[in-house]
């Protein structure tokens, strides 16, 4: 199904990769609505859809950990030095990239808000829940902790681009 080698990753992980990555540069917007209480062009339009994009990047998140877990064997080599820190790395962009909503809908289920996506309630609004609301307080810490974690990965793609000259970027493109 997937015609990927050694060397470079097939279509359906650099369909997911590509696709997560709009995702998540959409949910970063959401910091827009930091300025001047979310009333300009950005909060009023495409932060409206911060639950429902959210929501969507969960079931990607888990379809592609999925299908990593299940195509480790065809993964680019990496330098065995570097093994390490790549696979730490992904692990953890994985891990806040499926915290981040599942914190989201802690928030929102805690808040007795429910949960509704692309119009549909996919959770019924309720009594605030003490336990979730804590763990979902964890939501934007765990933005910026994934801010952060984007960041190092396309400053490290980049590098590999321009400094190391590797081919690391053509992999996934």
């Amino acid at each position: 199904m997937e015609n990927r080698s050694r060397s470079g990753y097939g279509a359906v992980t650099k369909f997911l990769h590509w696709t997560m990555a709009v995702l998540v540069i959409w949910q970063f917007l959401k910091f827009f609505d930091r300025i001047n209480d979310g009333e300009h062009w950005v909060g009023e339009t495409l932060v409206s859809w911060h639950i429902s994009i959210g929501t969507l990047a969960l079931l990607l998140i888990v379809l592609r950990t999925c299908w990593t877990l299940t195509h480790r064997q065809q993964r680019p080599a990496h330098e065995q030095k570097m093994a390490f820190l790549v696979n730490a790395g992904h692990f953890l962009l994985y891990l806040s990239l499926f915290l981040l909503p599942v914190t989201g809908i802690l928030r929102m289920v805690g808040g007795g808000y429910g949960v509704k996506a692309f119009g549909w309630q996919l959770i019924e609004k309720g009594d605030e829940v003490s336990w979730a609301a804590s763990l979902g307080s964890l939501h934007s810490p765990f933005a910026w902790v994934l801010l952060i974690l984007v960041t190092g990965h396309i400053l490290m793609a980049v590098y590999h681009q321009f400094v190391k000259r590797d081919g690391a970027f053509a992999r996934i493109v």
